[in-house]
């Protein structure tokens, strides 16, 4: 049984068939983000990936936008962290190398090391952290009016939300270098020409296409395996031999053959019927498997 969500203001969040769905939720500013949307992104992702009634996690956005970027409201003090309203807006937000952590990054890396898989679908413009904060999701689609934009060197600042690190795993780096050198704006075509998502969809079929691969995640598929599955993927990007890979993938399969949930998905098979896989992430995930992925570093401070 899936557990209540808190109350909400900047996002909304919604549970149904076994996929949350996260919706950025300020229509009215193109779904600006803000210091407690971070901290309502975090609270979602943490309740979804408590919750063994949810499989799939799909984050969208309200109205004509995904998300236009960083609430510029306090225009050049935007980014000032010495700006008294910045500092109480980001009270509690932690360090990381002696600095206050930026925001975007504590979203992002919140979504990294979650063991539930997500499906972005970008309905409109996603413009600097809109951008930069779907890149540690699993699935990214693109609605046909959408537009995607690295514009951080155009406002004086670096690309944030540890994108440095998964925008050129994700496109390559000399993709990511254009984009991130340029700052310009691009729409929904360049981004599956750069593998920045993995299909463009008509607008009115971007939920639909989404719920879709979220549903055949839900029903067909194993949690314990898809939350290890997503874990060693993404782990694997910084290991530099594919002998850590037949390492980890041999304890994975000693220890997940002889359980519950492999013995349900080959009899359903042979039966010809779906699968009632019977394991938890909570109380059979294989952590001695693969360390957590991102371990946190010991700089990371309160």
């Amino acid at each position: 049984m899936s557990t209540a969500a808190p109350a909400f203001t900047q996002i909304a969040y919604d549970v149904a068939d076994r996929v949350a769905t996260i919706t950025l939720d300020r229509p009215d500013r193109l779904n600006a983000f803000t210091p407690t949307m971070a901290r309502e992104l975090i609270a979602a992702y943490d309740l979804a990936d408590t919750d063994e009634g949810v499989r799939a996690i799909i984050v969208t956005g309200r109205g004509r936008g995904f998300c236009a970027g960083a609430d510029l409201g306090r225009g050049g003090a935007t980014f000032d962290a010495t700006d008294p309203q910045r500092a109480a807006d980001r009270a509690g937000v932690g360090t990381i190398g002696g600095a206050p952590r930026d925001g975007g990054g504590t979203v992002t890396m919140r979504m990294a090391a979650l063991r539930t898989p997500v499906i972005v679908a970008v309905n409109g413009p996603a413009v600097g952290i809109g951008a930069t904060m779907t890149l540690p999701a699993d699935i990214r689609l693109a609605a046909a009016s959408a537009k995607f934009g690295f514009v951080f060197a155009r406002r004086g600042i670096v690309p944030e939300a540890a994108s440095s690190w998964f925008l050129p795993r994700i496109v390559g780096i000399s993709q990511a270098m254009e984009w991130a050198a340029t700052g310009r704006v691009f729409g929904a075509e360049e981004a599956l020409a750069g593998r920045l998502v993995s299909r463009v969809v008509p607008d009115d079929e971007l939920l639909p296409t989404a719920r879709g691969i979220a549903a055949e995640i839900a029903e067909n598929t194993s949690a314990v395996s898809v939350a290890l599955t997503r874990q060693l993927l993404w782990g694997m990007l910084g290991s530099p031999t594919p002998w850590d890979a037949h390492r980890a993938d041999s304890a994975a399969i000693f220890h997940l053959g002889q359980g519950r949930d492999v013995a349900e998905g080959v009899t359903s098979f042979l039966e010809k019927r779906p699968p009632e896989f019977p394991d938890t992430v909570r109380d059979d995930y294989p952590a001695h498997v693969w360390p957590q992925w991102p371990a946190p570093p010991q700089d990371l401070g309160e």
